[in-house]
């Protein structure tokens, strides 16, 4: 399977090195035409600003939304903001998603941290997720066709999909557990099953 991250800034390298354990063709996608053939799409960590501006600048915003139409995209921390419809803020957005976002909900760079949960719907269920965040932020909002995920104890949403969408607010990628990226794969595989 052919799979994109796309490439303009933040910690693509490393979704792209857990794609490929997984056994995934991976594009680097910097230009509209790298969307080609491609059956699903990180939105990477990083700076959601900066992203967001590099994605006009490359004139990627409407065929990535064009892209959302047929095939799975993953918003990891500065992605899952950039599918959100609101984040409170004016920045450029690809507003896929029906979700409410905050960012930067757990503070600075300073107060990243790391926490283990059970996730029921990956396989196996079992160890516990460990999730970083850095700088992370919270799914404040789920409406319309989208749905809570994930939570943390203390009920903050921190993961949310909507059909072939999937919003997160941690940072998989930072991990050896494959389990989120094969999880994506299938969402990913999903698309062209249909």
């Amino acid at each position: 399977m052919k799979v994109g991250v796309l490439a303009l800034q933040g910690d693509f390298r490393e979704h792209r090195i857990s794609l490929e354990k997984l056994g995934a063709d991976v594009t680097e996608v910097r230009l509209p035409g790298h969307l080609d053939g491609l059956s699903g799409l990180i939105l990477p960590g990083g700076e959601s600003t900066a992203i967001g501006k590099l994605m006009v600048d490359y004139d990627l915003v409407e065929p990535i939304r064009n892209f959302a139409k047929d095939n799975a995209i993953w918003g990891t921390c500065a992605g899952a903001i950039l599918l959100a419809k609101d984040v409170g803020s004016s920045q450029p957005l690809l507003a896929l998603m029906d979700i409410t976002i905050q960012r930067n909900a757990f503070g600075r760079q300073i107060d990243s941290f790391t926490v283990g949960l059970p996730v029921p719907f990956l396989e196996p269920s079992q160890p516990d997720y460990q999730l970083t965040f850095i700088r992370g932020p919270i799914i404040t909002e789920v409406y319309g066709s989208a749905k809570p995920l994930m939570n943390l104890p203390d009920d903050r949403i921190i993961a949310s999909q909507q059909g072939r969408l999937l919003a997160t607010s941690f940072h998989p990628e930072l991990t050896e557990d494959l389990r989120f990226h094969r999880y994506f794969l299938e969402l990913a595989q999903s698309s062209h099953a249909n």
